[in-house]
């Protein structure tokens, strides 16, 4: 009757005595076990059904201990760089499942439109994304896409050279590479998410799956950048034409799901507005940077776990962000878990 499905970034997971990223960052024997400790504990007592993971340097290891947990399905598309023998470089994502997996692949950008665009010849996602058809009760084959969008961090890096110069100049030549570095950054992360959501249309075209979209977005969805992964209208189109066709090939913020469930339980008991301003304050950051929090986790599904749509099956009854070992980390328990919160979303069968 229920289904559960998590996103989980694993910040660095790799097995030693491999190196993430320089030389002399090595897990010892006892973070190693720590951090394995501690995802063991996460999935024993929340139980998700299917996780897509971030940041995976070491899959082998991973299905290893996931197969612990009573996952048996589990599945990978890349591998990430590794230089110096040791040194691992581009983490990949993977997918977990105690479903049976029935098809995996990659999913690739359409080079003509990533042209038409204005993108360069050989535009590629910064990682590749993972998509996972899987079978699950009741509703049948679902396609599951795990991503990891392109950081905030800087495409340019200041070049040695200005070390020698003055503080100025520095600073200023630290200013132009940050400016315009970081606006190529926005560039790849939207690009990416627009072409593979035209990659996602044409897919559900042709096998009318049920679509989740889930993963470390590395961005919020409502500052522009990625806000067109939750289009709802189209211009010049008619409204009988768009309530007809288009919520089939539209995805939904889970959260934003979740709410409309919690307003249609609530509503005969207290106001409305207060029931909605209510569940927005409750909305957890899943990052913290320099003591600001924001979201970039997200679960995004198709109309089929709509309560509001026709010929929905699911209803997202719960969402779950899961931060202590942010904002209230103790050493012991939470000294090599991760820099993100899993995001944890419970469906259930509409009666």
């Amino acid at each position: 009757m229920q289904l559960k499905i998590a996103t989980f970034n694993l910040f660095n997971y790799l097995e030693p005595p491999n190196a993430f990223y320089e030389f002399e960052r090595i897990y010892s024997a006892e973070q190693w076990q720590k951090k394995q400790r501690w995802i063991t504990d996460y999935l024993g007592e929340y139980q998700p059904d299917i996780i897509g993971f971030q940041e995976v340097f070491s899959p082998e290891s991973l299905k290893k201990l996931v197969l612990t947990q009573g996952y048996e399905y589990f599945e990978v598309i890349d591998q990430p760089d590794v230089i110096d023998d040791f040194i691992y470089q581009s983490p990949v994502v993977a997918i977990a499942s105690r479903y049976p997996i029935i098809d995996v692949s990659s999913v690739n950008p359409n080079i003509e439109l990533a042209e038409t665009l204005g993108l360069s010849l050989g535009f590629s996602f910064s990682r590749k994304v993972l998509r996972a058809t899987i079978d699950v009760p009741h509703i049948g084959h679902i396609d599951c896409y795990v991503v990891h969008f392109k950081s905030k961090r800087s495409m340019i890096e200041l070049d040695s050279q200005f070390n020698n110069h003055s503080a100025e100049k520095t600073i200023i030549e630290s200013l132009k590479a940050q400016i315009s570095g970081g606006w190529g950054s926005t560039i790849q992360r939207g690009s990416e998410a627009t072409l593979l959501f035209v990659e996602m249309i044409e897919r559900r075209e042709s096998t009318n799956h049920p679509i989740v979209l889930m993963g470390d977005f590395n961005n919020n969805l409502t500052d522009g950048i990625l806000s067109h992964l939750l289009t709802k209208t189209l211009r010049f189109s008619s409204k009988i034409d768009c309530d007809t066709y288009l919520a089939k090939y539209c995805l939904n913020d889970a959260w934003s799901l979740f709410q409309k469930v919690q307003i249609n339980e609530e509503s005969e008991k207290t106001q409305v507005d207060d029931i909605v301003n209510k569940i927005k304050e409750e909305r957890k950051p899943t990052h913290y940077f320099g003591g600001n929090g924001s979201v970039l986790d997200y679960i995004l599904l198709s109309c089929e776990f709509d309560a509001g749509y026709h010929d929905s099956l699911y209803q997202v009854s719960n969402y779950n962000t899961y931060d202590r070992h942010l904002i209230n980390p103790i050493f012991d328990r939470d000294g090599e878990s991760t820099d993100h919160g899993i995001v944890l979303i419970t469906l259930t069968l509409r009666s």
